[in-house]
């Protein structure tokens, strides 16, 4: 397959109030034919969000926005186009655009296309039907910003267990009560 794809490396700048720094990101393997919508979803799933029940918005360097407009109630910003029918083939070699999912909390990216396309064959073994992560790096924020399960933002830390990995069932030979301190 020849060197069709794009890849588009994606920056996590900022969320639920808070810049990040360093900045986590992925890059993601995408066919010009992918929607923006697919897209959305793709980077979501990437940056560990589970509730995907939030409005999404990208804007375009040349100022364009792009958002499913089923999801708006006949509310989105005017102008914008819809994210199911619009292709990423309108993007361009270098080009830059922002994705903000979530527009309470605005987690803010930096979307980057590189200036060399890529066969998705050799970097991915695969040409799948959708954009896909193939690089990334960084930790990826609680999308919202919980600690751990049951976090209501105000207790204290629960305490780690005295002995390590002693609360864990002994299914790995590290874990457990029968671990040798």
């Amino acid at each position: 397959m020849a060197r069709t794809w794009l890849s588009i490396r994606v920056e996590l700048v900022s969320g639920h109030g808070a810049d990040l720094w360093p900045r986590p990101g992925r890059i993601f393997a995408a066919a010009r034919s992918h929607s923006f919508a697919q897209f959305a979803t793709a980077i979501d799933l990437a940056f560990g969000r589970w509730d995907l029940a939030h409005l999404h918005l990208f804007t375009l360097s040349d100022g364009t926005r792009v958002s499913p407009l089923d999801w708006w109630d006949d509310e989105a910003p005017d102008g914008t186009v819809d994210g199911h029918a619009t292709k990423l083939s309108r993007l361009q070699a270098g080009e830059q655009f922002a994705y903000v999912f979530d527009m309470g909390d605005d987690w803010a990216h930096l979307c980057t296309v590189a200036d060399k396309r890529i066969d998705p064959l050799d970097e991915l073994g695969e040409a799948p039907g959708r954009p896909v992560p193939y690089w990334g790096w960084g930790s990826l924020p609680d999308q919202y910003a919980r600690r751990w399960d049951g976090d209501d933002g105000e207790s204290s830390m629960p305490k780690r267990p005295a002995r390590g990995l002693s609360d864990l069932p002994p299914l790995l030979p590290w874990w457990g009560e029968h671990r040798r301190g």
